[in-house]
């Protein structure tokens, strides 16, 4: 479980493909501090800590593993080494819920379709697939490559969002572009409304 709210921008040192791939993302968490086994959002995708090097002299390190489904249902598929990734250690009980509630289960991604400036905000519009656009809602919430951020406008396929730059520079969408694409996961409560109301 997740908040949405990002506490590190990590980097991919190095992506390796056995079956599955491994990725080794650099961290400035403390990863002494970190189980093998604990789950990170990874630009919004809840993976699992495989291992983990502390101290090395290169920093902190930890590794994960994604499926070729997870691959194929997000952006990670893309990732090389360099990439920034934005980064959320687990909820823990009795942590300030500053977002709303995420699982880490992306349901897909979007495209950025323009990117304008809204005073110091940044206003961002993204695509989405005609699969999920009916559980987009005018100021509800999604979390974006593991972001929290509420929805300004919705027109069709597309909606917008504004970054504060708060959020800019502690996110990766500092160095948003038109084209670059979002792991997306709706909101879980539109995701269970929408359910019920197929079962009527």
């Amino acid at each position: 479980m997740f908040t949405g709210i990002v506490t590190d921008i990590g980097r991919v040192r190095s992506v390796e493909m056995n079956g599955d791939t491994q990725f080794t993302i650099a961290t400035e968490y403390d990863v002494a501090e970190i189980d093998v086994g604990a789950s990170i959002a990874c630009a919004g995708v809840c993976l699992t800590v495989m291992d983990k090097v502390s101290a090395s002299t290169e920093g902190n390190s930890f590794s994960v593993t994604a499926s070729a489904e997870t691959l194929s249902k997000t952006t990670l598929g893309g990732w090389g080494e360099g990439a920034q990734v934005n980064l959320e250690r687990s909820l823990k009980v009795g942590d300030e819920l500053g977002g709303h509630i995420v699982t880490g289960h992306v349901d897909g991604t979007a495209e950025i379709v323009s990117c304008n400036p809204d005073g110091d905000s940044m206003r961002i519009v993204f695509r989405i697939g005609d699969d999920l656009k009916r559980f987009v809602a005018l100021k509800g919430s999604l979390a974006l490559d593991g972001v929290s951020l509420t929805v300004n406008e919705v027109e069709g396929n597309t909606f917008g969002v504004n970054v504060i730059p708060h959020t800019q520079a502690a996110t990766t969408f500092g160095a948003a572009a038109v084209g670059d694409r979002s792991n997306v996961e709706i909101d879980v409560l539109a995701r269970y409304v929408a359910r019920l109301a197929e079962s009527r």
